[in-house]
């Protein structure tokens, strides 16, 4: 193995690495890929996890300069074909091999760089963010999944989307606590912390229900090599909706809903049978 090739290879093991130690759920529908796929979405969920960090994390330094200077790598390590920045390396290499749009990498910079201020979502804003905070996630990754075939891509681009989309305002309703304390934001357009009651949740779990309904059907439409990974995150995501959806609105401001390791494993097991049935 020569030294590029060595350098690559490293690079790609921290971004595997950072997704183990960020997220075991998410470390776990990876693995249930076909092997193929694993360091390359690896790739992915390392360089928007190091984006995300920079602006919910490390709020004693200089968030925006930290961005600016990330971007910056970023634009060189696309540019150049290589970074000194593993996580960058590994993602510009997966990018360029399966042509990952810069559309959707500019979009997801944009939107992490909208929470380094301090605003009130209108709707523009709200699907503008969605989109670019976890659209384009799905995006790349269906790039990957696709392996150039662009008629796949285009019929299931919309579902992925939506399965994105899905996951983030699950992620909003979860979390509303924590924005509003950490970051004073609420993301849901017209919605203020004090005024979240049963009503608002239903009508954002309306919501949230249409972008899974219609996620769906995409993933039934995946190759088999990606249909387990994908499909283990939407029940997973589901089954956290659930949840959230059986608790009043004073029970989701008051605690953090999570799902518990167990029912992370039988879920991962009914999906495996499922799928071994050939049912997804």
């Amino acid at each position: 193995m020569d030294h590029v090739a060595l350098f690559t290879e490293t690079s790609r093991a921290c971004s595997k690495l950072i997704t183990q130690r960020y997220s075991t759920s998410f470390t776990l529908g990876i693995r249930t890929l076909d092997v193929r796929f694993h360091l390359p979405v690896y790739a992915v969920y390392g360089f928007v996890r190091w984006a995300d960090e920079i602006v919910d994390t490390f709020h004693d330094h200089d968030k925006a300069a930290l961005f600016t200077d990330f971007k910056r790598q970023t634009d060189e390590a696309l540019a150049r074909r290589i970074s000194l920045n593993p996580v960058l390396h590994a993602f510009q290499d997966v990018v360029h091999a399966y042509h990952i749009d810069r559309e959707f990498i500019d979009a997801f910079l944009y939107s992490m760089e909208m929470d380094l201020d301090d605003r009130s979502y209108n709707q523009s804003l709200y699907e503008k963010y969605i989109y670019g905070s976890a659209e384009v996630v799905g995006l790349m990754c269906l790039r990957i999944f696709c392996e150039g075939d662009e008629a796949m891509f285009q019929r299931l681009r919309e579902p992925a989307r939506r399965l994105g989309s899905a996951f983030q305002k699950v992620n909003f309703l979860r979390d509303i606590r924590s924005d509003y304390d950490e970051r004073g934001r609420v993301y849901f357009p017209g919605v203020t912390y004090e005024r979240f009651d049963d009503k608002v949740k239903r009508e954002i779990e309306a919501d949230i229900r249409a972008d899974f309904d219609a996620a769906y059907v995409g993933i039934m439409q995946l190759p088999r090599s990606a249909k387990l990974g994908v499909y283990l995150a939407y029940v997973y995501y589901l089954k956290l909706f659930h949840k959230i959806k059986q608790l009043p609105a004073a029970r989701i401001l008051g605690e953090r809903v999570r799902v518990p390791d167990n029912t992370k494993l039988l879920l991962l097991m009914g999906s495996y049978f499922r799928y071994r049935l050939r049912a997804i």
